[in-house]
């Protein structure tokens, strides 16, 4: 090879290489998505903001983000893809049932038990999810089955948001895992303005009788009647509901122990690895399809015009539920007597968000009355919301799967 060859030859392979970088391939749509995926990661480490969910997910934008040429196997859309193999999980929405077994066997019960009437709190915060289904159909933006995928987001419980999107929205399970985590993680900013919004200071300063002790065959029973009474009204909340039921009573039956200290510790934490980076992988800003009926071309990538309606409603979803449950504890206190009332403090707890709701309810109170301690009493619409969002799940896939 000749020198004037050798150097064709050269030119000829750096501009293929050149090609195949993510420089050559950058459109501004990865650079947003990229700084959205930080802001992610600075929220978890920085502010705290839920680092478990936030930390893996942010990583997995920016993985999701990083541009490259198709046809090398390597993104989470390209079929036999290790990405691909990772996000069948989410795709098949077996990820979310191991969740709520480690959420079961970490639950303790025993406050919803002793003061069944809390779980109405809990039911009351199922309002987010029905009232941004309505909104969401309203809007004429999307389908039926779409708007249910969409109010889920509601019950501010992301492995339900996934389950349920992977049956009736699969092409929007990306935006709706990561608007439903966002507002998870926000919590603790979105709460308690409402709850100062919609409660007099004389409210606030209610004291609840202390909850009773819960008897060991009460906790066992729990499950077990939990399950059939739950999947009896709806049986396509089974994968969820059968899971987190069985996870609990993994927890209280005394005599698997093992089970249920590596569902709560090392499955979850493997699972939630998992299903953070490669739902936040699926964000990815440009998705070239082509369209089957034209031929043409089209981009489905996370940055669409649906993507910013599903964080919009999933914010008014999260803020109803949120009011519902507040309200519902107001309404409810029209009909006890002094001494019998509920602070209405613990309504935003109705919503899934466990454990972070009930702290907000505890931080909440306590600033009002050193010494008025919610926690325990939040924590029973609390969980009862766990249950709630899964059973609502189920009635949505009923009709529109």
């Amino acid at each position: 090879m000749g020198g004037e060859g050798f150097i064709s030859f050269l030119i000829d392979h750096l501009a293929q290489f050149w090609n195949y970088t993510g420089f050559h391939n950058f459109t501004p749509e990865h650079g947003i998505m990229i700084l959205v995926g930080l802001i992610f990661i600075y929220l978890a480490i920085a502010k705290d903001f839920e680092p478990l969910l936030l930390v893996p997910i942010g990583f997995g934008i920016l993985l999701g983000n990083i541009p490259f040429q198709e046809g090398l196997q390597i993104g989470i859309y390209e079929q036999g893809s290790v990405m691909s193999y990772l996000y069948l999980g989410v795709e098949k929405g077996f990820y979310p049932p191991l969740i709520f077994l480690g959420i079961g066997a970490m639950t303790d019960f025993s406050a919803l038990i002793s003061n069944p009437r809390l779980i109405l709190i809990g039911a009351a915060a199922q309002f987010g999810i029905f009232g941004a289904y309505a909104i969401a159909l309203a809007t004429g933006v999307f389908t039926g089955a779409e708007a249910g995928a969409i109010g889920i987001i509601g019950g501010a419980d992301g492995p339900t948001a996934i389950f349920i999107s992977s049956k009736l929205a699969p092409h929007l399970m990306g935006a709706i895992a990561v608007s439903a985590y966002s507002y998870m993680a926000l919590v603790p900013v979105i709460q308690p303005p409402l709850m100062r919004l919609f409660t007099t200071p004389k409210e606030r300063l209610i004291r609840m009788k202390p909850p009773r002790t819960v008897s060991k065959l009460e906790k066992v029973l729990f499950p077990i009647i939990g399950l059939l009474l739950t999947l009896f009204v709806v049986p396509s909340g089974l994968p969820l509901l059968g899971m987190l039921f069985f996870g609990n009573l993994l927890k209280e039956s005394g005599v698997t122990k093992r089970l249920a200290d590596t569902a709560k510790g090392p499955l979850i934490d493997i699972v939630t690895i998992l299903l953070g980076v490669t739902v936040g992988a699926s964000t990815q800003a440009v998705k070239k399809v082509i369209d089957p009926i034209s031929g043409i071309e089209i981009n489905q990538g996370f940055l669409t015009e649906k993507s910013l309606y599903i964080f919009l409603l999933g914010a008014v979803s999260f803020i109803i539920a949120t009011a519902a449950g507040i309200l519902f504890v107001k309404f409810m206190n029209l009909f006890l007597k002094e001494g019998n009332k509920i602070n209405p403090l613990i309504g935003n707890a109705g919503v899934s968000a466990v454990p972070d709701s009930a702290r907000i309810s505890q931080v909440i109170g306590l600033e009002y009355d050193k010494t008025n301690h919610l926690l325990m009493h939040a924590m029973a619409p609390n969980v009862a919301g766990v249950i709630g969002s899964a059973v609502a799940a189920g009635i949505l896939l009923s009709f529109l799967y």
